[in-house]
């Protein structure tokens, strides 16, 4: 379950808001009593940011600038991108949503499976590879990017490409961050690293003990 409450149909004054849920969940259904979306995601994403409507308008006005005609990067880059963040940052959430989207997009699979081990791959092109190479400065990097990435980037991107990529992706490793963080959607699972258990009767002072050479 999401870290936060959610708000239910009865609860949301918002029209904006009643307008998504009719739209992702159907008319007159009640997304918390009723689960899901046509995607196969709880939804809960939705209904956890409807606690801040203004934070609801903000972030869905988000996803129309990704998606607004004045764009002018190819949307398969810009997905690439989209779809790296989410993996990088290991949200099942983000990542799932955008493989989704490629596939729309009409990109073949073997490209999509190579995702996360794309720096070893040979199925991107050159310009495919440049802007997974920047994805991963914004992402795993944290903003740090070598002068080499940008000059790949140029060689097919002018400044304004350039932005719209940086800030799409930026957003969706936020969205990545904190769908992981508030247990939204795929990302409401426990930490896989947990400390294994030790065999019954170990002490630590047995550990160091037996070190090679030990008397």
């Amino acid at each position: 379950m999401p870290v936060l409450r959610q708000v239910s149909r009865a609860e949301v004054s918002s029209d904006l808001i009643h307008r998504y849920y009719d739209l992702l969940f159907g008319p007159g259904r009640d997304p918390v009593a009723e689960p899901g979306t046509a995607t196969g995601t709880p939804g809960d994403w939705w209904t956890v940011f409807a606690l801040a409507p203004d934070i609801f308008r903000h972030a869905v006005e988000g996803f129309g600038v990704y998606r607004h005609p004045d764009r002018k990067i190819d949307p398969v880059l810009r997905e690439l991108g989209q779809t790296r963040a989410g993996w990088a940052h290991g949200s099942q959430f983000v990542f799932s949503q955008h493989c989704k989207s490629l596939r729309g997009l009409g990109v073949p699979e073997e490209k999509i499976a190579a995702i996360p081990a794309w720096t070893v791959s040979d199925v991107f092109d050159a310009k495919e590879r440049a802007v997974l190479a920047y994805a991963d400065c914004l992402t795993t990097g944290s903003g740090r990017t070598p002068p080499e990435v940008f000059e790949a980037l140029r060689a097919f991107w002018g400044d304004e490409e350039i932005l719209e990529f940086t800030y799409i992706t930026a957003l969706y490793g936020m969205h990545a961050v904190m769908t992981r963080a508030l247990r939204l959607e795929f990302d409401d699972r426990d930490d896989p690293i947990t400390e294994v258990a030790a065999p019954e009767g170990f002490s630590a002072a047995d550990f160091l003990s037996a070190r090679p050479g030990s008397r």
